[in-house]
């Protein structure tokens, strides 16, 4: 098992206006591949979340091993 920190990241507008990327939120999985990884931390946030789907909340995932 190896691990990885996940981030959902989300594109908004900032007070100039401009676009920047905030991050919604961060888990940490303990998974057997980069894809499994992302896999269960989209179930974990759209259940700490109470959503049906993460995209909702978030335009993308970034996972990196921690």
């Amino acid at each position: 098992m190896s691990h990885f920190v996940v981030s959902f990241m989300k594109d908004v507008l900032g007070n100039n206006g401009r676009q920047i990327e905030i991050c919604q939120s961060t888990v940490e999985i303990d998974a057997p591949s980069e894809g499994m990884a992302a896999e269960l931390a989209k179930q974990r946030f759209c259940k700490a979340k109470r959503l049906c789907e993460w995209s909702l909340h978030a335009d993308r995932i970034q996972v990196k091993t921690g």
